[in-house]
Formats: structure tokens, C-alpha cells, sequence
């Protein structure tokens, strides 16, 4: 008996895009809106990417993005087509709180974060806010950056040392490091200050120190809150663009996996993914012979997608994996930074003592605190008031772990262990006793691909692929890793790659 060769679907489309993220699917719909066929591919078995769902205790939860920063307008517009306008709401502006504390038993320091800054910086070194963090002498240390002359030629690039040379340690370890972590993930000396805090090096050289520059960047944010959300959470806004999918008849497979990419004369590029596979007897991924409680492992296909625009809005790795062999004089991608690995834990509490919101809307950590896994910790119910509403009662924290270039704490642990250590970590990052009978669910969602755009050389890592994929016709790349983070700088970028798209497409259907 030999073995068949297996069985490849080939079908041709307009446009492939791999990755069912926000990315994926904001680029798929702006090409599908003027009528080209579009094939989306998604690795996992739902789409959304780091906008995701955790179904706990009744309660439909968002399990990674929670929010949208408002600059640029760009993702304001998008509710808007979704018509979601309606449900767009303001978070508690009690704002977030820092904790810090060096002895495993004791409890820890803790204090609102002060208002007046960026990423932490202060506008106000003397401010009491900052004070009742940093102490007086680490105030006074901080203070000096006025005193000091201001660099006016070159640039200034680590935010880390930046931080460091003009204003200390203290800011840097207990006021800048801990935002780092919870947004980025990263270490601050390996952010880039020109991606992470935009104008900031111009504004420091007018004003003639580093707090100054600050305090106008401060000045000049734009009236309102920096974030905003969605009633019901931001997987809402996967439901809407979704629904729009559909109705422009983009053709979604889940659980789809682009294994190769490859260039085929003037047709264009072909796809390779496997797929799930559909016996002849009806019952997908099922072996028919098979008794019902006893199902074999879900059989897969592969499909050949043949089409003269291919859209590349998956994960970082994955999508330089494809890259790889698809583009001519295309360099080994060694040198990006590793990704990091990082997971949020979601509980669901019955903790009266939590009414009270004691730490505000959420936690950050410094990274020399004793006794905590945990960098970061958002009380849910305490920053969105529809959930506190929904929740009748209860109360949901979600705690985030991993930290870049270090091994995540969770790693090897069953999920009852995470649960625990969890509990553990939010009763001592809220000040509040928290024990197993309060606990009414848990969760855990793993991100295991995140790389940074704000690290150091990585805008010049994406501008030698931008250049290296603007020589290979009908080829676009998007996501975070390219794009920034959050949905304000991705949701802009994958529309620019769908408008390139789309104008080519319309140039091929006047030439012929």
C-alpha cells in the first residue's frame, strides 16, 4: 500500500488576508467595500486577536483589550461606520494607582500615580503626588533637570536613559518603569522615546528641560479622556466587524493556518494554509466510522489560494516566517526582538470589602516589589460603571504577568495554581483580604507573540521590510508590530495598507 499525496483545494480570490485581528479584519472590509472577493485567514478558532472574550460566572468579559486611546480619531471614526456610537463610554477618572515595597511580609506602599505626566515622567518633580512615591531626596534629584543644560544636538532615543540621566533612579524605577511594563511590556531602556512619547525630544529642547517638555506635552493633550470604551467591552466592536464581514460577503476561515507563501508568476501569490476537513459523511473534522463519543482528532486539508494581493496582519513571527522565502533579498530575521510572553488572569469576586474601590480603577507594580508575580491589575468593575452594573454585585480584577526578556512566572503552572496565585497577588496588590471562598470563577488568556514597534531599532527594522515589500508587487504588512501598539495606531495602518490595496486593484481593472 502507498501513500496517496495529499488531496490540495486550489481557488483564486482578489485578496488573502492572513490574520483575523482588528488589523486583518478593518483591511479586509476597506477591500471588500469596492467589491473585491477577500479570503481571510485566521489561525485560532475565533477572530478578534488581542480583542478578545472570556465567558465567567454569567458574565461575557473582555479578555485582552479593554479600551481605545482617542488620539487621532481614527477608531472613533470606525464605531461610528459600526454604527456603536451609541455605546461608547468614559472610564472612572479615579485613574490608576502604584504599589511598591521590598519586604515579602509587610504590606506594601501604595499611592495614587500622579496626573501631570508622561509615561510617568513628572511635569512637577516637587508635586506632592510625586513626592509621596519617589521621597524628598529622589523629588530633589528629579528637580535638578531644571538646573541642567539641555541637549540640543542629537537626539535623545532610550526613554530608560533619558530618564535616568536627567531625572534619577527613583523616577525611572517607581514612576516610569512600572507604565513600561503595563503597557509595553518592556524595559524603558529599551523603548524608543520618538515612538513612545512622540514630540517629547522637541518639546525638551524648547522648554529647556526634560519636566518642562513634559508639562507641555501636558498642556497640549486634547480636551477629554485619553481612553474610552464600549458598553457590553471592546469584543463588541469583533461582533460589529464581524457582522460587516459578512455582509460584504468576505469569505472568514478559523482554525486556518498559512503554512507558506510564494510568488506565481502574474497570478500573483499563492496561499498555502491547512484547514479543517470535512468528511463525506457530513461531520466536520470527524471520522464517520468513529462511534459518537468517540471523536479522532480533526482532520485538516489543505487550500491553495491563488490571488494578486496578499494582506500579512498576523503576529509578528508568523508573518515573518511567511516572509522569509516570499520576498527576494529579504534578510534573515534574527535580529528582531523577542517576543514577549504575556497573560492576563480574569476573576470573578465576592468581595464586599472591594466596594470601595481602595486602589482606584487598577495597580501598577514596581518591578522590585516583594511578594507579587503580578506587573499590573485593573479593577474592572471599578473603572467601567455598565460592568459593575452587570455584574450585580460581584467584582472582576484582571491581573497581567511577563515581563520582556524574562520567563513568565505562570509558565508550568495548572490553571487552579494560576488561580491562586492570582487571588494572592490582587489581595496584597489592593490592600484587601482575599481568599479562595470569595473566588467565584477565573481565567486565563496567553498572548505568546507580542512584539514591541516601541523597541529600540525597531522603526528601522520595519522601515528595511516596508522597503524590502514595497519592491514585491501585491504585498501589504499591518498589526501592532509594525503599526504601534493599541487599536489607535492599528486600525489607521490597515486601512493605508487596504487603501494601497485597493488602489492597485482599480488601476488592474482600467488596464484590462
Amino acid at each position: 500500500m502507498t501513500d496517496e499525496a495529499p488531496h490540495i483545494t486550489v481557488e483564486t480570490t482578489d485578496v488573502v488576508v492572513i490574520g483575523g485581528g482588528v488589523a486583518g479584519m478593518v483591511a479586509a472590509l476597506e477591500c471588500a467595500k469596492i467589491g473585491l472577493r477577500v479570503t481571510l485567514l485566521e489561525r485560532r478558532d475565533a477572530l478578534g486577536g488581542c480583542v478578545g472574550r472570556i465567558e465567567l460566572d454569567g458574565l461575557t468579559l473582555d479578555s485582552g483589550a479593554e479600551s481605545f486611546a482617542t488620539r487621532g480619531d481614527t477608531v472613533a471614526e470606525l464605531v461610528t461606520s459600526l454604527k456603536l456610537d451609541d455605546e461608547v463610554v468614559d472610564p472612572n477618572r479615579a485613574g490608576a494607582w502604584l504599589v511598591w515595597g521590598s519586604a515579602v511580609n509587610d504590606a506594601l506602599d501604595a499611592a495614587p500615580l500622579p496626573k501631570t505626566g508622561v509615561l510617568g515622567i513628572p511635569a512637577n518633580p516637587l508635586g506632592d503626588d510625586v513626592r509621596r512615591i519617589i521621597g524628598w531626596s529622589g523629588a530633589v534629584r528629579a528637580y535638578a533637570d531644571r538646573l541642567m543644560p539641555i541637549m540640543r544636538i542629537g537626539r535623545a532615543h532610550s526613554l530608560g536613559q533619558l530618564v535616568r540621566s536627567r531625572m534619577g533612579d527613583a523616577v525611572l524605577d517607581k514612576l516610569v518603569t512600572p507604565i513600561s511594563a503595563g503597557v509595553y511590556s518592556a524595559d524603558p531602556n529599551l523603548l524608543d522615546l520618538d515612538v513612545v512619547a512622540p514630540g517629547l525630544n522637541e518639546a525638551m529642547t524648547r522648554m529647556g528641560s526634560l519636566s518642562g517638555g513634559v508639562g507641555q506635552l501636558v498642556e497640549q493633550r486634547k480636551a477629554g479622556g485619553a481612553v474610552r470604551g464600549l458598553r457590553g467591552g471592546m469584543h463588541t466592536l469583533v461582533d460589529a466587524l464581524v457582522r460587516e464581514l459578512a455582509r460584504f460577503d468576505v469569505t472568514v476561515l478559523t482554525d486556518a493556518d498559512a503554512t507558506a507563501l510564494e510568488r506565481v508568476g502574474d497570478a500573483g501569490w499563492r496561499v498555502r494554509a491547512t484547514v479543517p476537513g470535512v468528511d463525506p459523511a457530513g461531520g466536520e473534522g470527524l471520522d464517520a466510522d468513529a462511534a459518537p463519543s468517540s471523536p479522532t482528532p480533526p482532520a485538516r486539508e489543505e487550500l491553495d489560494l491563488i490571488a494578486p494581493e496578499v494582506v500579512l496582519a498576523a503576529p509578528a513571527h508568523s508573518s515573518l516566517r511567511l516572509l522569509d522565502e516570499a520576498v527576494e533579498g529579504w534578510e534573515s530575521t534574527a535580529d528582531w526582538p523577542q517576543a514577549a510572553s504575556v497573560e492576563l488572569v480574569t476573576l470573578v469576586l465576592d468581595a464586599p470589602a472591594l466596594d470601595a474601590a481602595p486602589r482606584g480603577t487598577g495597580v501598577l507594580v514596581a518591578a522590585d516589589t516583594a511578594g507579587v508575580a503580578a506587573k499590573a491589575l485593573t479593577h474592572s468593575t471599578a473603572k467601567w460603571t455598565w460592568l459593575a452594573e452587570q455584574a450585580a454585585g460581584r467584582h472582576v480584577v484582571r491581573l497581567s504577568y511577563g515581563r520582556a526578556g524574562q520567563p513568565n512566572p505562570l509558565d508550568g503552572l495548572t490553571d487552579e495554581a494560576v488561580a491562586a496565585l492570582a487571588l494572592a497577588d490582587a489581595s496584597r496588590l489592593l490592600g484587601v483580604p482575599l481568599d479562595a471562598s470569595m473566588l467565584r470563577a477565573s481565567g486565563r488568556t496567553e498572548w505568546r507573540d507580542a512584539v514591541s514597534h516601541a523597541a529600540i531599532g525597531q522603526r528601522d527594522r520595519v522601515h528595511a521590510l516596508e522597503e524590502a515589500i514595497a519592491a514585491e508587487p501585491g504585498i501589504e504588512v499591518t498589526g501592532s508590530w509594525v503599526a504601534g501598539t493599541g487599536l489607535a495606531s492599528v486600525v489607521p495602518h490597515a486601512r493605508e495598507a487596504a487603501a494601497r490595496v485597493r488602489h492597485r486593484a482599480v488601476q488592474r481593472r482600467e488596464q484590462g
